[in-house]
């Protein structure tokens, strides 16, 4: 069995000015590998380009900041975002704790207050004596000296050039967020709040339902309703915007993010015919986010659409769900499964521009390439957690070469090699995995 060992800057030196590194972005990526290089002794340079400059998706001035969703997906280990969080946890982890510690009722999944998350965040990062955090663009990749990119998907035009110069081109797609409404807009008379299937605490979500005549013709709306313009992009499945999803057929949002399974409205004692959910959006619960309901709508357009349907009908949007480029590199030709770059043996990247995809995801990969980059100052092999894991079964995928058409690719089962023995079951098969992954850790991983 293939054990993992971490050392701790508690088992090393306090640190030694012979031990540098630079990390490039302050996002999920960017903490993470700052957090473990300080854990590992190594003094960092951790360089972010807000406030001085943003890009279109972000508001806040502080580090890790949620644009998407505030949700960080399910926290049950047999689930595939659950078990990723676990194994990060145990590898000492920055952002699962904050995660936990700024957790808004989300039934079985971990979401968060994003601003107290970010602060939290920037705080401990802020306090570490080894990472210098420096508020500043950087243009271009340092050539010499051990650096981390993990610029985001978002990065400024000028690195994103310096980026695509070096790596020979790069690939983008177009990625989606949903819009915020304020609690106290919405009309209590239409809609009830339960987690599907009972799971967490009955006001988890509040759900706005609609019967067959309200679904279609807020259906027809959304097919019809003017979008803003975009470029010529794909766009990730797992972010398809609701009116490119409702295209696919009459029932397919009803079968996605408006599937009414797990739910029993108490005004009718029956199953809606489809419901939309909000999830608290911040711990007061004053704000709340459509969930699945990324769009590329016009802002008129949603105040218009989204209003068809009865519990959002007087809606105060605080924001309305954008559209914006991602970009990311072409990783299995470019990247060992340490996250370094093949072309030069001190050059790491992290984070979605690498082809993970999710919040986790790309802290996962930050903290595999701040491991690794302080492994090799300190003269030591190369840490690549093993296939059976969900970090190493993702950091294996955006470094295998055989793969073709490479497309962004978040935590899932199916990505880890099959079990030994055929297990029918779905919920069983999933446990067995992520009992399978567990043990590869050993009993001497901090907790």
């Amino acid at each position: 069995m293939t054990m993992i060992h971490n050392n701790t800057r508690d088992e090393k030196s306090e640190g030694s000015p012979n031990l540098s590194a630079a990390v490039i972005g302050g996002g999920f990526a960017g903490v993470e590998a700052a957090w473990q290089l300080a854990r590992h002794g190594v003094a960092v340079t951790l360089c972010e380009m807000k406030p001085g400059r943003r890009s279109p998706a972000h508001a806040l001035e502080t580090l890790a900041e949620p644009v998407c969703s505030n949700s960080f997906k399910a926290l049950r280990v047999e689930s595939a975002a659950g078990l990723l969080k676990e194994e990060m946890a145990r590898l000492g982890s920055l952002c699962v704790p904050c995660a936990k510690e700024c957790a808004v009722p989300a039934g079985g999944a971990l979401a968060v207050d994003r601003e107290r998350f970010s602060a939290l965040v920037t705080q401990k990062i802020a306090a570490e004596p080894l990472i210098d955090l420096r508020r500043e663009e950087i243009f271009t990749i340092p050539k010499s000296g051990t650096v981390i990119v993990a610029a985001g998907p978002l990065c400024s035009d000028a690195l994103a050039e310096d980026i695509r110069d070096l790596c020979g081109g790069g690939l983008s797609f177009y990625d989606a967020a949903a819009p915020i409404i304020t609690a106290e807009s919405l009309d209590m008379e239409h809609c009830f709040a339960a987690s599907r299937y009972d799971r967490g605490e009955a006001d988890d979500y509040i759900n706005c339902p609609l019967n067959k005549d309200e679904y279609e013709i807020f259906h027809a709306a959304l097919l019809t309703a003017e979008r803003a313009q975009t470029h010529d992009f794909d766009v990730y499945e797992g972010c398809m915007p609701v009116e490119v999803l409702a295209a696919r057929g009459t029932d397919a949002i009803r079968f996605g993010p408006m599937k009414p399974v797990g739910l029993r409205d108490p005004r009718t004692g029956r199953r809606p015919w489809a419901v939309l959910q909000l999830r608290k959006e911040n711990a007061g619960g004053t704000l709340l986010n459509l969930v699945g309901f990324q769009t590329n709508l016009k802002f008129g357009e949603q105040r218009r659409v989204f209003g068809l349907i009865p519990a959002l009908r007087g809606a105060e949007f605080v924001r309305y769900g954008v559209m914006h480029r991602n970009s990311y590199i072409d990783s299995p030709r470019l990247l060992n499964a340490d996250y370094s770059f093949r072309a030069r043996g001190d050059l790491f990247f992290a984070g979605q521009i690498t082809g993970v995809e999710g919040y986790m995801e790309s802290a996962g990969s930050g903290l595999l390439a701040g491991i690794n980059a302080a492994r090799r100052l300190l003269g030591e092999s190369a840490f690549v957690p093993p296939r059976e894991t969900m970090l190493g079964a993702l950091a294996h995928y955006i470094s295998d070469e055989s793969v073709h058409n490479f497309q962004p690719m978040g935590a899932n089962f199916g990505i880890l090699p099959p079990l030994d023995t055929q297990i029918r079951g779905k919920r069983e098969r999933y446990t067995a995995l992520a009992e399978r992954s567990l043990t590869k850790y050993g009993k001497n991983i901090l907790p």
